[in-house]
């Protein structure tokens, strides 16, 4: 169930504050992304690219990067479940990052969207604080939970 609520004023930013603006649909983590993100960023660990040798590791299998995880989050997931109306939008950054559950690969995943704070800015714009959780079916802890700043103006 994508998002389907659209910010279109800051009026409208504040009044959202503590409701969900969306959640994702489901997809599944593969080894070949895994393989091509640790292959961009230089990070090869075993535990994210040699499936057999994982299989003797801690989690039973390969898992994903926290921050392939974080990139998934701020990325796709958010541009999945964050809508807005605005002329232009900017990436401000992030507050708060956590990984509380390992990323098996193999796994579902999709991203939950709550909008945590806003404030407008001068110029008509407005500065929102966009918890993202990237859930895990079937789990009780998420992969990653990570607040994302991002300025709109309309």
């Amino acid at each position: 169930m994508p998002s389907e609520n659209i910010i279109a004023s800051v009026d409208q930013a504040l009044q959202q504050v503590g409701q969900t603006l969306g959640i994702s649909q489901w997809r599944e983590v593969d080894q070949a992304s895994i393989n091509a993100f640790g292959a961009l960023t230089g990070d090869d660990q075993w535990l994210h690219t040699q499936p057999e040798r994982a299989c003797q590791g801690p989690f039973g299998g390969c898992i994903a990067h926290g921050l392939y995880t974080l990139s998934l989050a701020g990325g796709g997931f958010f541009h999945e479940t964050v809508k807005a109306n605005a002329r232009m939008g900017v990436n401000y950054g992030c507050n708060r990052v956590r990984y509380p559950a390992p990323l098996l690969v193999g796994k579902r995943i999709r991203g939950h969207s709550i909008l945590k704070a806003a404030e407008a800015l001068p110029g008509e714009g407005v500065q929102l604080v966009v918890e993202v959780a990237v859930e895990i079916e079937s789990e009780q802890k998420p992969a990653c939970i990570a607040e994302f700043i991002v300025r709109y103006f309309f």
